[in-house]
């Protein structure tokens, strides 16, 4: 893997090839979960998988993809206050950080995508992109002054400042919860298996989403549309469309483009849960060569 420097953007500490130091705190946790995760299927039951996959589709699904990603980085839509609290704690127990501190980072990579700056572009390597920036880099390393710069309407908001400082608690209650249900195979796959499953679907998006698939729109960065992403995404894998229309709460525009999290998004609509929902169109102009 290329070494690790920091560079800087606007006084800020960017994630660059160079030379750099292991992130101490986050590495040990991400190896202890891989190691749980790998242990999970000595510890198989239909019930324990069945879990894994409803925790899957709720922290990755509504939490990441609906609440992170459509509603708190981009506002794609509009939803009651407690709606939005009841998603945001979904995203906290995917365990990528606090709602902050992920939609910083998010907003940055649009902000600067493929560029010096972005977080995770593949221009620094396809394993940069994927996980090196989280074992490496200094994206997880910024102060509050630098995540309110790119957050200021979270960090007015105390719930949302206080999940962030406690994001930790929410998946320990809920793996005592499993534990006092199920036992240990509840605890390695609703727990283990299931967020290092979440991270690496996340980490797709960053790293094969801007590297491998097709292009509809000629935006200016790398992003692609990924089908099987997709898939396991819940929609996040149809990229270069979220990327020529960000704001969009619709990822997959043609009919065979799956996006659950935009199908889940029009039944809240349907029960008054979301409003001023944008959704965005296909224009031929907009219309690239296929790659």
């Amino acid at each position: 893997m290329t070494s690790i420097s920091v560079l800087r953007f606007n006084g800020e500490q960017t994630n660059q090839p160079g030379k750099n130091r292991i992130n101490w705190l986050i590495a040990p946790v991400l190896t202890l979960f891989h190691v749980g995760a790998v242990a999970a299927p000595f510890f198989f039951t239909w019930n324990a998988l069945l879990v894994a996959i409803f925790l899957y589709w709720v922290t990755v699904g509504l939490g990441l993809g609906i609440c992170y990603h459509r509603l708190l980085t981009h506002r794609s839509y509009t939803t009651p206050k407690w709606f939005e609290y009841f998603l945001t704690v979904c995203g906290v127990t995917a365990l990528e950080g606090g709602p902050l501190l992920w939609v910083a980072t998010h907003r940055k990579h649009h902000q600067f995508a493929d560029k010096e700056g972005d977080p995770h572009s593949p221009r620094d390597g396809k394993w940069w992109a994927h996980a090196g920036w989280i074992l490496v880099g200094h994206a997880l390393r910024q102060d509050i002054s630098t995540l309110k710069r790119y957050v200021p309407d979270l960090a007015e908001d105390n719930f949302h400042v206080w999940v962030t400082k406690y994001h930790l608690v929410p998946t320990v209650i809920l793996g005592l919860t499993l534990f006092a249900i199920g036992g240990l195979p509840f605890v390695l796959w609703g727990i283990f298996f299931r967020t290092v499953a979440g991270l690496h679907t996340t980490w797709l998006v960053n790293s094969v989403s801007h590297i491998w698939g097709s292009r509809r729109f000629e935006t200016r960065d790398t992003s692609t549309n990924n089908w099987w992403v997709a898939l396991l995404s819940f929609g996040d894998g149809w990229h270069n469309n979220h990327h020529a229309n960000p704001v969009s709460a619709r990822h997959g525009l043609e009919w065979y483009e799956i996006d659950v999290n935009w199908y889940t998004i029009w039944i809240f609509k349907e029960l008054g849960l979301a409003s001023h929902i944008h959704q965005a169109q296909l224009p031929a102009r907009m219309y690239a060569n296929q790659s």
